[in-house]
């Protein structure tokens, strides 16, 4: 008499838990290691089993996305001036990202799908529309405020005010670069937070000051 082999039952899992493992898999070895391969292994799973719950790399992209933004409160004050409410929207952006640096470019090409960055544009558009913001002038303030958070974001990622590049610009010579050596003498002294807000602040000074014009 044969004894039969019993097959363990494929594991269950959760959309939260791919994500989580894929998230693993980019904070450890960057977005360009992301595969389903990869993400099976880190389930500790065939490959074809994770097929079973998602369809491709483009979709573990966007439960990625989902994941980090998730949790963030898109709810502000409504009495606040809309500036402090675009700036508190951002912070909190800013926050649940930049622990995951490798997941901001898929900010930008899953803002049509993920839940997240949707939840995120809709307050933000929502603040500019009761600022006053209506037509090409809003899609322009909107898409501003978002290039400006992603474009910040990676600057502080790859090429950090307090890296060995500002180093190195500090040090060109004085003759033939005087004002980059002089900024970037000047840069080294900047802390992560002070160039973030700071920055932002001019861009929503300056859709202030357009919003009142057309006013």
């Amino acid at each position: 008499m044969y004894a039969v082999k019993v097959m363990p039952r494929p594991r269950s899992l959760s959309q939260p838990g791919i994500a989580a493992a894929a998230l693993a898999v980019i904070d450890r070895e960057g977005l360009a290691a992301l595969s389903m391969r990869a993400v099976a292994g880190e389930l500790g799973m065939s490959t074809m089993a994770l097929y079973r719950y998602v369809s491709d790399r483009e979709q573990l992209e966007r439960l990625v996305v989902d994941l980090v933004l998730g949790a963030v409160d898109v709810e502000v004050p409504a009495r606040a001036a809309w500036t402090q409410r675009v700036t508190l929207l951002v912070a909190r952006v800013r926050d649940a990202v930049r622990a995951h640096p490798s997941v901001i470019p898929l900010m930008l090409t899953h803002r049509h799908s993920s839940e997240g960055v949707r939840r995120f544009g809709e307050a933000l558009l929502g603040v500019l529309t009761e600022a006053g913001f209506a037509g090409a002038e809003r899609v322009i303030a909107f898409r501003g405020l978002i290039s400006y958070v992603i474009g910040a974001l990676q600057a502080e990622h790859l090429g950090p005010l307090s890296g060995a590049g500002t180093a190195q610009l500090a040090a060109l010579s004085e003759a033939d670069y005087p004002f980059l050596s002089a900024t970037a003498r000047d840069a080294r002294r900047v802390p992560p937070d002070q160039e973030f807000f700071g920055g932002l602040s001019i861009v929503l000074r300056g859709l202030h000051a357009g919003e009142r014009r057309s006013g």
